[in-house]
């Protein structure tokens, strides 16, 4: 699962920052050049992608995108039954959609957790106007042979 790296910088921010091991305490505008330019743990965020995404047509991999999926729950959710190769029948389905719906709402409501943990979209919240310019150049740098998009609107 791949998810808008704009939303991603800001979650993974936000991790580092609530483990005691990382204890990152720089700022958001620093972490953010610093993933850009690739100095953080775990390697390229760009290339990690763009690797998965060269082979999403094999057929032991599926690849789909964390925006997809709040966009169309059932949609990702019928993908996956394919891709595992089981069968199902719509009631089934609905099930598992409706189940999944309740977690995330769990989830994503918790006061223990952070603000705008998992929502689409938080970016827009962080970023300033040059950052994000900065970070387009930059995904288009490194990105821009790829036909791989991500929806930054939602």
């Amino acid at each position: 699962m791949a998810r808008n790296p704009k939303d991603l910088v800001v979650s993974y921010y936000q991790f580092h920052r609530s483990l005691r091991t990382m204890s990152y305490r720089g700022t958001f505008q620093e972490f953010c050049r610093r993933f850009m330019n690739d100095k953080l743990g775990y390697g390229s965020w760009f290339e990690h992608v763009q690797e998965f995404w060269d082979h999403r047509l094999d057929p032991n991999v599926l690849f789909i995108k964390y925006e997809d999926m709040h966009k169309d729950l059932g949609m990702i959710v019928e993908q996956l039954v394919r891709f595992l190769g089981l069968a199902y029948d719509k009631a089934q389905l609905e099930l598992v959609v409706e189940h999944c719906l309740q977690i995330a709402d769990q989830c994503c409501n918790s006061e223990a957790l952070p603000v705008g943990r998992g929502r689409v979209g938080l970016w827009k919240d962080i970023f300033t106007v040059s950052m994000n310019e900065k970070f387009d150049a930059v995904f288009k740098q490194k990105m821009g042979k790829s036909d791989l998009t991500f929806d930054f609107s939602l």
